[in-house]
């Protein structure tokens, strides 16, 4: 079977110092894969890899069996692949409806077109309808998005990811900054929008982690030190020595209530 993403010894380097260092993982189809590690460790910096941000200093990237390393961001996106950000990133002065269209005008083959109207493009209404139920922001239509919640925003924000159709989804640090009921909705909604997709999310909440993932990729110093599922992670000597039993220690720590905001790294 091809992998949907993998991910062929990979190096990064910003200068002479190496953030990604040799790093290989194959994703396959339908996958849900949960990307952990310290800060530092290059968890950012491996997904701006991916999705074309960043290209690579050596290694080969392929998705669907197919090199993408060199590609352009937009040209990644058209082949399959969308990616969410860690801090919400919309057109704050349109609608959720009208953030969902613009999301899928592109996938339909509409391009750029000044004497059309928009509200008569039936297929794209359509779909955007269909995505605005599946995240749950029907009665939110025709709210500007800078007046939506935060939760909601991130909601919004992956049904954009979505909406053009990829078969392969990129979340990084999903649920952060929301408390654990919203986490906790959150979480059903990415189980449930993500039903036949290939997701790979970054996220450091270990609840989310491990009720949400396939398999989970350790990534420490900018290599992969262990790939397995969740079970077989949580019980790694290595994992535990170098990552897991001290975040599990804290999450413990931090009660029912808690609220964290994104981690930005490398």
């Amino acid at each position: 079977m091809t992998a949907a993403v993998e991910l062929r010894n990979v190096h990064k380097r910003f200068g002479k110092t190496e953030i990604i260092r040799g790093t290989s993982l194959s994703v396959a189809p339908g996958e849900r894969v949960a990307i952990i590690g310290p800060n530092g460790a290059g968890k950012s910096t491996l997904f701006n890899l991916i999705s074309g941000r960043f290209g690579a200093s050596s290694g080969d990237i392929l998705l669907n069996g197919r090199k993408i390393d060199g590609l352009k961001p937009y040209e990644i996106n058209r082949l399959g692949l969308a990616r969410s950000f860690q801090v919400s990133n919309l057109f704050n002065n349109l609608s959720v409806f009208e953030n969902l269209r613009c999301a899928v005008l592109w996938s339909l083959g509409y391009r750029y077109a000044f004497w059309k109207f928009l509200s008569n493009l039936r297929d794209a209404n359509e779909r955007a309808e269909q995505v605005l139920a599946m995240i749950r922001l029907d009665r939110r239509r025709d709210v500007l998005a800078v007046n939506l919640t935060y939760a909601e925003q991130r909601a919004l924000e992956i049904g954009i990811t979505i909406a053009g159709g990829a078969q392969v989804i990129l979340l990084d640090e999903p649920t952060a900054g929301m408390s654990r009921a919203e986490t906790t909705r959150f979480v059903e909604l990415i189980r449930e929008v993500t039903v036949g997709r290939t997701l790979l999310t970054v996220e450091h909440d270990m609840g989310v982690v491990f009720g949400l993932a396939d398999r989970i990729a350790v990534l420490v110093y900018g290599e992969v030190i262990a790939f397995d599922t969740p079970d077989k992670v949580r019980a790694d000597p290595r994992v535990q020595q170098a990552y897991l039993g001290s975040v599990l220690a804290a999450h413990e720590a931090e009660g029912p209530d808690r609220a964290t905001q994104p981690d930005q790294e490398h």
